[in-house]
C-alpha cells in the first residue's frame, strides 16, 4: 500500500484552487458578532497565549492546563465566525451530521481520532445540522455526513458518507499540503503527538504539486504525463492530471465568458463543446451532480465521435470528484443506461 502522501490529490486539493466562492459564509459569519476570545477579556493580561484558542472550548490551546485534550468544538452559531476565522491558521475541519445518520457517529468519531493526532495542525468542529440547518444549506450538503473543511475562510470538500481511517488520514494529509501551499501554518498545540511526518512524493508528483502552487497548470499537467509514462498505473498521477487539466481549461474564462457559456449550453443542448465547459463550471464550483448529469444527458442525446469525447471527458471528471465519491457512482450507474 502507498503511503498516505503518495496518495492520489484528492478533491480537496483542487477545491481550495478552483471552489473559491463555491459556498457563501458570509450571511453566517455576519448573523452574530464574534463573542470575547477566551482569555483575552477586558483587563486581562495584555499579552497574547502563544496559541489561538479554540472558540467554545474554555482555556487557550497550547497553555499548561490544556494537555492533549481532544481538539473538537461543537459548532454553532456563536462560535461558528470565530471558526473562520481561526481557519486563518489551521484549517477547521467541519464534521456535518444528524442523531437519524447511523453512519454519523462513526464518522464524527474517526475524524476525532485522526485529527486530534496531528498535535494541533487540525481543528475538527461538529455540527449538528438539525440545530444548525443554515450551516447544511451554506456548505450545499446533499447527504449526511458530510465532512468539508474550510482553510483562509475557502470551503474545500473533504467527503461524504463514511470513510475509513486510512481514507481520512491520506485526506488530511493533502488538505495540511494545501494549507501550507496558502500560508496557513500554524499549531493550536494540543492534541496529540502526530505519529511521523508524510512521506516524501515522488519527484514527479513534487513537481507537479510545486506547479499548481505557481498557478502553472500546464507544468503540472506535463508533469503528471511524465509520471505516466514511466508508470502508466500510476493511479495518482491519473487523478493528479484530471485535476489540473480542469483547472487550465477553466483558469483563462472571464465571468462574462462563464455567463455566455452558461446561456449557449441552455440554448444548444446538443453542443458538445458548451455542455462540456459547463459541466466544468460546475464541478468546479461544487455543482458535482448537475456535471456529471450534463454529460451523461448529453451522451444519452447524441452518438458518433461526440459522444465519445463525452464520455472520456466523464471519465476525467470522476477523478476529479474522485472515484470513491457516491455522486460518481451515482453517475456511473446512469451512464450505464444510457449506454445499455
Amino acid at each position: 500500500m502507498s503511503s498516505p502522501a503518495s496518495r492520489p490529490v484528492p478533491p480537496a486539493a483542487a477545491s481550495l484552487l478552483n471552489l473559491r466562492g463555491a459556498v457563501d459564509l458570509s450571511a453566517l459569519k455576519q448573523r452574530q458578532a464574534p463573542a470575547p476570545v477566551p482569555g483575552n477579556a477586558p483587563g486581562s493580561a495584555p499579552n497574547a497565549p502563544a496559541s489561538p484558542p479554540v472558540p467554545g472550548e474554555g482555556a487557550p490551546a497550547g497553555t499548561a492546563d490544556a494537555g492533549h485534550a481532544p481538539l473538537r468544538v461543537n459548532v454553532t452559531e456563536g462560535n461558528f465566525q470565530e471558526l473562520v476565522e481561526l481557519s486563518a491558521q489551521v484549517p477547521v475541519v467541519f464534521a456535518l451530521w444528524a442523531a437519524y445518520s447511523p453512519e454519523s457517529a462513526g464518522m464524527l468519531d474517526t475524524l476525532e481520532r485522526v485529527v486530534n493526532s496531528y498535535g494541533g495542525r487540525l481543528v475538527l468542529g461538529a455540527a449538528d445540522i438539525d440545530a444548525f440547518p443554515q450551516l447544511a444549506q451554506a456548505f450545499q450538503v446533499q447527504a449526511v455526513p458530510t465532512a468539508v473543511a474550510v482553510v483562509k475562510g475557502q470551503p474545500v470538500p473533504l467527503f461524504q458518507g463514511g470513510a475509513d481511517e486510512a481514507q481520512v488520514r491520506a485526506l488530511l494529509d493533502e488538505l495540511l499540503k494545501v494549507a501550507a501551499a496558502n500560508g496557513v501554518t500554524g499549531s493550536l498545540g494540543g492534541g496529540a503527538p502526530a505519529d511521523t511526518e508524510p512521506a516524501p512524493l515522488p519527484p514527479l508528483h513534487q513537481a507537479a504539486f510545486d506547479a499548481i502552487e505557481e498557478g502553472d497548470y500546464q507544468a503540472a499537467a506535463a508533469a503528471y504525463r511524465q509520471a505516466l509514462l514511466e508508470m502508466p498505473a500510476d493511479a495518482e498521477a491519473k487523478a493528479g492530471l484530471a485535476q489540473v487539466e480542469l483547472m487550465a481549461r477553466l483558469q483563462p474564462l472571464s465571468a462574462q465568458e462563464t455567463e455566455a457559456l452558461r446561456t449557449r449550453a441552455a440554448d444548444e443542448p446538443d453542443n458538445l463543446e458548451a455542455q462540456l465547459a459547463v459541466a466544468d463550471l460546475d464541478v468546479a464550483g461544487g455543482h458535482v451532480e448537475d456535471g456529471l448529469n450534463r454529460v451523461v444527458t448529453f451522451i444519452g442525446r447524441n452518438f458518433g465521435p461526440e459522444r465519445e469525447t463525452a464520455r472520456v471527458r466523464l471519465l476525467e471528471l470522476f477523478d476529479v470528484v474522485g472515484t470513491s465519491d457516491g455522486r460518481v457512482a451515482k453517475a456511473r450507474q446512469n451512464l450505464a443506461r444510457v449506454l445499455f
